[in-house]
């Protein structure tokens, strides 16, 4: 229809005058097409754009699905992946909960049979020997094959906040150690006790619920209660150095952990 009357108002047909009733209608009939027609191809010009703008549209929306799709396998590979990881990790965790129950179970052993504090301490020197001994033996190969590589993370430790290292040897910090708690001396080293025995350590007195903390960095080799002295934390500050601090409400490290200064 439209098309028919594009037609029409483009090449107009010769009229025919058969009545005089015909030229009137004529008349009329290319009065009205002269003014239809410039509207209808208005309106046809904006429905081809319309259109052209809807193909458009079609086009980008396929594109978007296509590109959705893509990155929903992506995400979907990642999901897996992840999941991957957290179950590994979890079986890490539960294999490393075995072994810290495990060392938790010989050193309240250990405990058990020492009939000393020094008595206990060296049972557990004697312990953390063996044992740093089995796994220099068994990663001795691996270190040879190492060594650049170690040192280098070994110089990048010294910088990181979450070192696994101490930061310097213990046997150079001596006079730069801090006390592990703010609070007053009530006991200096070598001083006797009530006994008349001279003591290996010192005494603090501080306020309530203190916290307490390393004063070199070490690991944790024992976190309990240990006979009279309490809650008792022995600290392996590395090269047959160990840290003792007893008195404390509660511990808030677990065994083999490595704690800063």
């Amino acid at each position: 229809m439209l098309a028919a009357l594009q037609r029409i108002g483009h090449r107009p047909p010769p009229a025919v005058l058969v009545r005089p009733e015909d030229i009137l209608e004529a008349v009329r009939a290319s009065m009205l097409l002269g003014a239809v027609v410039p509207d209808l191809r208005q309106e046809i010009t904006i429905l081809a754009t319309d259109l052209g703008e809807l193909v458009r549209l079609r086009e980008g929306i396929a594109g978007e699905r296509k590109a959705i799709g893509s990155e929903m396998e992506q995400l979907a590979g990642e999901r897996q992946r992840l999941a991957s990881l957290v179950e590994a990790r979890r079986e890490r965790e539960t294999s490393a909960a075995r072994d810290i129950e495990t060392q938790r179970g010989a050193a309240g052993a250990l405990a058990a049979q020492a009939k000393t504090l020094r008595d206990f301490v060296e049972r557990m020197e004697k312990e953390v020997s063996v044992a740093n001994r089995a796994a220099e033996a068994a990663s001795q190969a691996l270190e040879n094959e190492t060594r650049d590589l170690r040192q280098r993370m070994a110089a990048l430790a010294f910088r990181d906040p979450a070192r696994l290292a101490p930061k310097i040897a213990f046997a150079e910090a001596r006079g730069m150690l801090p006390l592990p708690v703010a609070g007053s001396q009530l006991r200096g080293f070598g001083v006797n006790d009530e006994l008349g025995v001279a003591t290996r350590g010192i005494s603090l007195s501080t306020r309530p619920n203190a916290v307490v903390s390393s004063p070199s960095d070490a690991w944790v080799v024992y976190a309990g209660s240990f006979r009279s002295f309490g809650q008792l934390l022995i600290l392996n500050a590395g090269n047959g150095y160990y840290i003792l601090l007893a008195g404390m409400q509660r511990i808030d490290v677990s065994l083999n952990q490595f704690v800063l200064a």
